[in-house]
């Protein structure tokens, strides 16, 4: 600092024709140019800054990305102590709303709510710590990520609750939709997050359609399961109907019945459902899909209806739902919400205790207790395939109408995940085709990819057909149909080539599943993934292999010029081959890809010759 004042003077002195002593001179140089004190000792642990080093720029920040933290109060708890679930359901749906009109600059409302599952409870004293940001951006619509967790502020301990899928929508005036700009991920665990929530979008909207698929393949009767203890409890007695009147703080920024509120009500009166029949304090496990129908507003009543559907052996099924209606009672009740809750009981130890049964009423109770029955599974199969990490899930899961959807999903987004991963390092490149690998901790994986002179609706279309695809990949000697589960997904039974050391040739049930864009920028997908069928066991004659996550992503470069990409998760069995054409031993894979080429622009020109004939 004295240095600096020193030099000021000096310069004034200059400007001013004063002469200055030289000594003075010198030194105010030396003092601009570094100090000539001795340096200043590093405290322990401070590390040296190499010379013009600058500080790391900050990781990118999501715009849309709210966080929230919330000190567990006495007020917010139920009677054990723990934090009451419908507390925790306001703090998500208020940060995920924040978090969408960010995005949207206007105000949004909630659409939905996809399943939850609890894996923890809160006490007292903890801090509750939510992170919500928007994952992608339909037309009016949008899907908000939310992670929760807690934090013990004593002994610094971090665990995860729960994480969930809200859907928002924005509003103008009057009620009316606005058209949203879209999300532009930017980190590797966005670009993932956004590619696969147009799956999630797709699989929200066949749900209803899954159910009662599964309820028309299975049996019509109805059966009470047998269980050891006393005789089943009526549902009726599990009735519950509760009516709360809607005031200004139950209310959001716009006037409307806040959503997380309505979710917290409906949470109570299912709570007590659950109680009347297990005679002790339930705990709320799991929450199938809230869905908004409609908007409530102040001075409205709210009806809050709840029965136990079923009772499993372990866990309960409470259907509860909301109606509204305004002062004057002549106006039919308006259908607002409902939901499917999951409860057990805990003993002393935490462990689930076993239930008394139920006997459903007549007419519509029967049919809540079968529906009940066929959620249980649907929620097996997709906390089985769809909820469990990729290495977690079995190479060949068995496929039935009624795990379609979530096998579906997984497929499709196992391979999505595998495209948006950022460490991809070329390997090779042979003229037009390029060879990029990447390793991971259980995985080689693999991609190739070149340009080609073809449009990508007709690439999509060649390469979704397995059956042509020994035309021009040699591995393959067929490709059997075997069930065409919907427009989008087929399941073919393939025969390869013998492999290396092998004296069978291998056989695959592989499930194809294709998605046409979902918006602008997005590739068509192609992906495939083993399934195992009781109709196709393996046989003496071939050894059964098996793909995890496999398939085509095209690009559309221009009208008539398409990226196209393969994309491999090498398998133990498949490694040697992967390796010696990464090593550059062997060109097959490039050669293949050649083939491939070829095969789509004989089949583009054969295409146009006939249209021209035509």
């Amino acid at each position: 600092r004295a240095t600096l004042l020193l030099s000021r003077c000096l310069l004034k002195m200059v400007k001013g024709n004063i002469v200055v002593p030289e000594d003075i001179l010198s030194f105010c140089c030396n003092g601009l140019q570094g100090s000539t004190s001795p340096p200043r000792a590093r405290e322990p642990g401070e590390r040296e800054e190499a010379p013009g080093a600058m500080a790391s720029p900050p990781a990118a920040h999501n715009p849309t990305e709210v966080q929230m933290s919330q000190l567990v109060l006495p007020c917010h708890t139920n009677h054990r102590g723990e934090l009451s679930t419908g507390q925790l359901l306001k703090w998500i749906d208020t940060a995920a709303c924040l978090s969408a009109e960010r995005h949207a600059g206007c105000p949004c409302v909630t659409a939905s709510m996809d399943d939850i599952y609890f894996e923890h409870t809160i006490s007292v004293g903890q801090v509750v710590n939510i992170k919500a940001k928007v994952n992608r951006a339909f037309n009016s619509s949008m899907e908000v990520g939310i992670q929760v967790s807690y934090e013990d502020l004593c002994s610094g301990k971090h665990c995860s609750i729960c994480k969930a899928y809200a859907t928002f929508v924005a509003q103008g005036p009057l009620g009316s939709k606005v058209r949203l700009e879209p999300l532009i991920p930017q980190t590797e665990e966005e670009k993932i997050e956004y590619s696969i929530a147009a799956e999630r979008r797709r699989m929200r909207l066949v749900h209803k359609d899954t159910l009662k698929d599964l309820l028309t393949s299975s049996p019509q009767e109805t059966e009470l399961e047998t269980r050891d203890g006393s005789g089943a409890v009526p549902a009726g007695r599990t009735r519950v109907e509760s009516v709360e009147l809607v005031l200004p703080p139950h209310a959001n920024h716009q006037g409307n019945t806040f959503g997380g509120q309505i979710m917290a009500w409906m949470e109570n009166v299912a709570t007590i459902a659950a109680s009347r029949l297990c005679h002790a304090h339930p705990t709320l496990r799991a929450i199938e899909m809230f869905h908004f129908r409609g908007p409530s507003q102040v001075g409205d009543r709210l009806v809050l209806k709840a029965i136990v559907n079923n009772a499993f052996k372990n866990s309960m099924e409470v259907g509860v739902s909301a109606e509204a209606y305004g002062q004057e009672m002549s106006v039919s009740r308006r259908h607002i919400n409902s939901a499917f809750m999951t409860f057990v009981v805990l003993d002393q130890q935490g462990q689930p205790r076993t239930l008394p049964m139920v006997a459903p009423e007549p007419g519509d109770g029967e049919r809540r207790y079968r529906e009940a029955s066929a959620r249980k599974k649907i929620r097996l199969d997709r906390k089985y395939v769809v909820s469990c990490k990729q290495t977690e899930v079995p190479l060949s899961v068995p496929w039935d109408q009624s795990n379609k959807v979530y096998l579906s999903y997984n497929n499709v987004s196992a391979l999505k995940m595998l495209v948006a991963k950022v460490n991809w390092a070329l390997a090779r490149e042979k003229e037009k085709v390029r060879m990029y690998t990447l390793e991971e901790d259980k995985f080689l994986s693999f991609r190739i990819e070149m340009s080609v002179c073809i449009p990508a609706s007709r690439a999509f279309s060649l390469l979704s057909n397995l059956r042509r695809r020994h035309e021009w990949d040699s591995h393959y000697v067929s490709a059997e149909l075997v069930q065409k589960v919907d427009d989008d997904d087929m399941i073919y039974h393939v025969v390869s080539q013998k492999l290396r050391n092998e004296n069978k040739p291998q056989d695959f049930v592989i499930l194809a599943s294709r998605r046409k864009p979902c918006s602008k920028g997005d590739p068509y997908v192609v992906a495939f993934r083993s399934v195992t069928l009781p109709t196709h066991p393996a046989r003496a004659e071939f050894t059964r292999g098996e793909t995890l996550c496999s398939g085509f992503c095209i690009w559309p470069e221009s009208e008539e010029m398409s990226k196209v990409a393969y994309y491999n998760q090498a398998m133990p069995g498949y490694l040697t081959y992967v390796t010696t054409n990464v090593a550059g031993l062997s060109s097959d894979i490039c050669s293949t890809f050649e083939a491939c080429e070829k095969f789509l622009l004989k089949n583009k020109e054969d295409l146009i010759s006939r249209l021209q004939d035509f």
